[in-house]
């Protein structure tokens, strides 16, 4: 029983990897995202491995879970990988608030994102 497979969306030369809930806004990993885009896998890790951010180390974890993908489920050349799509989607918001004075409040908003990667094996160039 059961349900029947899905149709893969992506071509046979790509492999993903999906993180819910990354606890920052989307703004703020989308700066991150930005700087590995089209880049090689092996150079967007040390991109990412001497980043000052604190999320590129989730983004990190990430993308070495696509090249694992990559090779383990797809049978594809990991020296020839590239990260070919890199976006970030906007997740739940928590409310908070504090107290402010008169008796007033300010209100904290601490954001989640989404982040969806996908990488590709380049063609053969002769």
């Amino acid at each position: 029983m059961g349900k029947t497979a899905a149709e893969r969306t992506l071509s046979d030369s790509e492999a993903m990897a999906y993180a819910k809930q990354l606890r920052t806004s989307p703004q703020k990993l989308n700066l991150v995202a930005e700087s590995i885009r089209g880049k090689d896998c092996e150079k967007a890790l040390a991109e990412l491995s001497f980043s000052k951010r604190r999320i590129a180390g989730e983004v990190k974890k990430v993308l070495e879970s696509a090249i694992a993908n990559a090779e383990n489920n797809h049978q594809l050349d990991v020296d020839r990988l590239y990260v070919s799509e890199c976006t970030v989607g906007k997740s739940l918001v928590m409310k908070r608030w504090r107290a402010r004075a008169r008796g007033r409040v300010g209100r904290i908003v601490k954001p989640f994102s989404n982040l969806r990667l996908v990488v590709r094996e380049r063609e053969e160039t002769k």
